[in-house]
Parts: C-alpha cells; sequence; structure tokens
C-alpha cells in the first residue's frame, strides 16, 4: 500500500510513455489518414489500432523485463518477434493483402519504437517518418478496384465475341456498373464459369466485405 501511495515517475516510465506516445501517433495518422479514407472497414481500423498498443507494451515490457534480469535481450526479442508475427498465420477469416501489409506495418513500427532503446527520439521519428512517407506515395499511386468474384452460368457469353453481351447481362443480374470482367476457369460439365467483375462502388458507408469469397460461412449468411 505504502509503494502505491509513494508513487513516482521514474526515468524508464517516463521513457515509456514518450516512445508511446510517439508510437500511438504515427500508427493512428497510418491507419486512420491513410488506410481508411480509401478502405473505410471500421473492422480493420479497430484491429490495427488496438493490436499496436497492445504490441507496443507487450514487447516493452519483456524486453525491459529481460534487462532487469540480466537475461539475453537478443534473444527475448527473438523469441517475441516469433511469437507476435505468428498471430497474422492463426486467424479465422482470410485477411486481404493489402490490409495484411497494413498490418504487418502497424505490429513492425510498434516493435521498433518499443525496443530501440539505443536510439534517440530524433532517430525514431526520422524512422516513422519514413515509414509513413513511403506508404503515402504508395497510397497515392494506388487506385483501389473494387472486385467481385461470380461463378456465372451462361458460359455461351464468355467469348471474346459476345463481351459486350455479357457486361450487361452481369449489370442486369448484379445492378452494379461494371468496369471489367475477367474470365477464369471454366467447368464445361456443369457450365459454369468462374469471373472476376470489376465494378464501380456505390456510395455506401461501409463496404462489402465478402466480395472476393468463394464460399460464404455460417455467419456471412446471417449477417444483415
Amino acid at each position: 500500500m505504502n509503494s502505491l501511495l509513494n508513487f513516482t515517475l521514474t526515468p524508464d516510465f517516463v521513457e515509456m510513455m514518450i516512445r508511446f506516445v510517439i508510437c500511438l501517433a504515427f500508427n493512428w495518422f497510418i491507419i486512420d489518414r491513410l488506410y481508411y479514407q480509401k478502405s473505410k472497414r471500421r473492422d480493420f481500423y479497430f484491429t490495427f489500432l488496438l493490436t499496436s498498443i497492445a504490441i507496443f507494451f507487450l514487447v516493452f515490457f519483456m524486453i525491459f523485463g529481460l534487462d532487469k534480469l540480466g537475461g539475453k535481450t537478443s534473444m527475448g526479442i527473438g523469441i517475441g518477434l516469433f511469437g507476435i508475427f505468428s498471430i497474422m498465420r492463426y486467424r479465422t477469416d482470410a485477411m486481404p493483402v493489402r490490409e495484411m501489409t497494413y498490418l504487418f506495418v502497424i505490429i513492425s513500427l510498434s516493435v521498433v519504437n518499443a525496443i530501440a532503446s539505443s536510439a534517440t527520439t530524433a532517430e525514431i521519428l526520422l524512422t516513422d517518418i519514413v515509414v509513413v512517407i513511403a506508404i503515402w506515395l504508395c497510397e497515392k499511386r494506388l487506385r483501389i478496384q473494387h472486385t467481385k468474384l461470380v461463378q456465372y452460368d451462361r458460359i455461351e457469353l464468355i467469348v471474346p465475341e459476345r463481351r459486350e453481351e455479357l457486361v450487361a447481362d452481369l449489370e442486369a443480374r448484379l445492378g452494379l456498373q461494371i468496369i471489367n470482367v475477367e474470365v477464369g476457369a471454366v467447368d464445361m460439365l456443369r457450365d459454369m464459369a468462374m469471373v472476376k467483375v470489376y465494378y464501380k462502388e456505390p456510395n455506401r458507408k461501409e463496404p462489402n466485405s465478402i466480395d472476393n469469397k468463394l464460399k460464404l460461412s455460417k455467419a456471412d449468411l446471417t449477417t444483415v
């Protein structure tokens, strides 16, 4: 009880909070201003932000504890990173490549800000700024195209000569303004073809998160 009443700000705690504020500020900027502005995916916004906070404190206290106990920091970092990056493999739903990349960047920045004890604050800031600039440049050149995988039953329309009929039929049945159509695998026995439809996103607050799924789970079918 006396230790709680006599609480003082130690240098280690102050350093941790400074690094945490820097880490959180840059990760929030990446998530809110670079990722969310295009994707509008609130579920990944939630995941990325909380993951960055949890990873930062996990790594910082792991390294801090190893230093206090006189353990080998390099071994602790290796074990910690192995466990952290393993969580991206053991997941229930498939994550799109763009979201996976952002998750990797968020985790990497959190780890770098937590373990860079030998680096100065200016060096950490410069590293974070370089990452943000790289993401901004990539996003500036990237134009997201909304796609949907469709099992199509009228395979007589997939030939190049009847492409206009194919697009018109898909627009009428899907209710979308189609930009491009790519034909993939064709099942002659069942008269089915897999087509990838590129379409203009209608005005909506949230994107369709199951567009590119070939099979729907029970959760997807019961979602309103």
